[in-house]
C-alpha cells in the first residue's frame, strides 16, 4: 500500500482482507475486525484530535479562515502502543512540527493504560450511528474518565461516521444485474422497553457469481406493506428484476415478492422449511425426519429443469406417504407450497446447494444478535440499522458466491428469456426456434410450476 496512504485507511484495508481471506471462516474473520476495530477507533479519534488542533483537514494548508491556526503542520507518525484486554494495540501516533504550543492528545489522560472491556469500544466503532453522547460514554467506559475528548472532536467522528451509512443506502443501483435475490428479515431491540423490530436485508448474486449487500431497512412489522415498500425502494433506484428470489415463508414477504418480482422464480428457505418441519415431531424422531427431509432434494440425478422438479415432488410424496401416520402435522407443513421447495433445481446444478436457502444473512444476523447483547439496548433505530449494515457489509466481502462459467451465463440467459419474454404461440406448425425444457418455468403466476399456498402456520420460519 502507497506510504501516503492515511493510518485510518491502511486498517480499513486490513479489515476488508480479513473478509477476504478464504482460510479464515467468518467466526474467526469477526474477531480479527474486533481487534482492528479498536485500532480504528483510536485511530480516527487521534486523527480527529489533531484536525481540531491545527484546525484543517489533512493536507489542507490552512483553515476555513485562511491563516494557520497553530503555524504547524503534520509530520509523520510515530508508534505508539497502548495495553487492552486482549492484548497490546499498536497505534500512528501523529507527530507536529512548526507549532506554537505543543500538542498533547486528550484520548491518553493520566492512568489511561489498559482499556475496560474492550467490546464497548468495538462496538462504537461498528456502529457507525451513536450520538455524540453516546461515543463519548462509550470512550469514557473503555479508556476511564481521564480520556476527555472535546465536544467537536466527537461531533466530528460521528458525522463521518453517519455519513458512510447514509449515503450508502441511497446508491444507485441500476449497475447491478442480478440472477439471484435473497431477502430476510431479524428482530432488535431498538428502544427502552419496547418490543423488537424486524431489520429487512436484501443481497444478490450477479452473473459474476459475487455476492452484493444491496439494501437495509427499519421494518415496523414483516407485513406486506413494509416488505412492498423495501422491494420498491430498490426498484426505484434502478435495481433491475432478478431472475430468482429466495426467502422465508413469511406471507407478507412472498406477497411482496410475487407483486414486485411476479415472473421471477421463488424459492422457499429449505433450511427454514426444514425447521419448521423437525419442530413438529417429537425429539426421539428427529434425527430420522431430518435425514428423510433433506433426502428429498439432495443427490437428485435429473436434469436441471423440470425433470428434477418432478423427481423432488415424486420424493416429497414418498416422504408424506412414509410419516403422514406418525407425524401428520411435519407432513402438513412439508406439502405447503412445494413448488417453491423445487425452484432451485431449475437452475444450473452447480448452483442448487448455494441458493437453496438465506444461510449466509442468517449467520450473519446471529453474530449481529451477538454483538449488540454486549452493549444491552441500542439507542435507537438508526443505531441499530447502522450496526446491522456495518457487519453484514464487511461480511459480505467473505461470503461464497455461485460458480459462474459461459456454460451457467448462457443456462441462466435462456432461463430468463422464457421467464420474462416468454415465445408467442406458433401458428404457422414450424414450432417455436426457443423450444425445451426451460419453456415449462413461466407457466403460472409465480413462475414455480403451480400456485404458491402458503400455511399461516408456518410463516414465522
Amino acid at each position: 500500500m502507497p506510504s501516503r496512504v492515511s493510518p485510518i485507511d491502511r486498517i480499513r484495508a486490513e479489515i476488508d482482507d480479513r473478509f477476504g481471506d478464504p482460510n479464515l471462516d467468518l467466526a474467526e474473520a469477526l474477531e480479527d475486525v474486533a481487534r482492528l476495530s479498536v485500532r480504528l477507533a483510536l485511530q480516527t479519534v487521534l486523527e480527529e484530535e489533531v484536525t481540531e488542533f491545527l484546525g484543517r483537514d489533512r493536507y489542507q494548508r490552512h483553515d476555513s479562515t485562511g491563516e494557520d491556526v497553530h503555524r504547524g503542520s503534520r509530520n509523520g507518525h510515530s508508534n505508539l502502543t497502548i495495553k487492552t484486554t486482549s492484548g497490546p494495540v499498536t497505534l500512528d501516533r501523529p507527530k507536529l512540527r512548526g507549532c506554537h504550543e505543543r500538542f498533547t492528545s486528550k484520548l491518553f489522560g493520566k492512568r489511561v493504560t489498559r482499556t475496560k472491556p474492550l467490546e464497548a469500544l468495538v462496538i462504537s466503532a461498528w456502529v457507525r450511528g451513536l450520538s455524540d453522547r453516546d461515543v463519548k460514554a462509550m470512550l469514557a467506559e473503555a479508556l476511564g474518565s481521564d480520556a476527555a475528548l472535546s465536544p467537536s472532536t466527537v461531533s466530528r467522528i460521528c458525522r463521518r461516521l453517519k455519513d458512510d451509512f447514509e449515503v450508502w443506502k441511497k446508491r444507485d443501483l441500476s449497475d447491478f444485474e442480478l440472477d439471484y435475490l435473497f431477502l430476510d428479515g431479524s428482530h432488535f431491540r431498538m428502544h427502552a422497553d419496547a418490543r423488537a423490530e424486524p431489520v429487512l436485508v436484501a443481497y444478490g448474486v450477479g452473473p459474476d457469481g459475487k455476492p452484493v449487500l444491496l439494501h437495509v431497512a427499519a421494518g415496523g412489522t414483516e407485513s406486506t406493506d413494509a416488505w412492498a415498500d423495501f422491494c420498491e425502494d430498490m426498484v426505484k433506484r434502478g435495481l433491475r428484476s432478478p431472475l430468482f428470489v429466495a426467502s422465508d415463508g413469511n406471507q407478507g414477504l412472498i406477497n411482496a415478492v410475487e407483486t414486485t418480482w411476479g415472473r421471477a422464480l421463488r424459492q422457499r428457505c429449505l433450511i427454514h422449511r426444514s425447521r419448521n418441519v423437525i419442530a413438529k415431531v417429537p425429539v426421539e424422531h428427529q434425527d430420522e425426519v431430518k435425514l428423510a427431509f433433506w433426502e428429498c432434494f439432495d443427490d437428485i440425478d435429473a436434469d436441471p429443469g423440470q425433470d428434477a422438479v418432478d423427481e423432488a415432488k415424486r420424493r416429497i410424496g414418498r416422504f408424506a406417504t412414509r410419516f403422514r401416520g406418525q407425524f401428520p402435522s411435519a407432513v402438513d407443513a412439508m406439502e405447503v407450497d412445494t413448488a417453491a421447495l423445487c425452484s432451485h433445481l431449475r437452475l444450473p446444478r452447480e448452483h442448487w446447494r448455494r441458493v437453496r436457502h438465506t444461510n449466509l444473512i442468517e449467520r450473519t444476523f446471529g453474530e449481529t444478535r451477538r454483538r449488540v447483547k454486549v452493549i444491552g439496548r441500542l439507542p435507537g433505530e438508526n443505531t441499530c440499522l447502522t450496526l446491522v449494515w456495518a457487519v453484514l457489509e464487511r461480511a459480505s466481502a467473505g461470503w461464497n458466491g455461485v460458480t459462474a462459467t459461459p456454460v451457467t451465463a448462457a443456462y441462466l440467459t435462456r432461463l430468463r428469456a422464457d421467464l420474462y419474454d416468454p415465445p408467442s404461440p406458433d401458428l404457422t406448425g414450424n414450432g417455436d426456434e426457443r423450444t425445451g425444457e426451460l419453456t415449462d418455468t413461466a407457466e403460472t403466476t409465480n413462475g414455480v410450476g403451480e400456485t404458491s399456498d402458503v400455511d399461516e402456520a408456518t410463516q414465522a420460519a
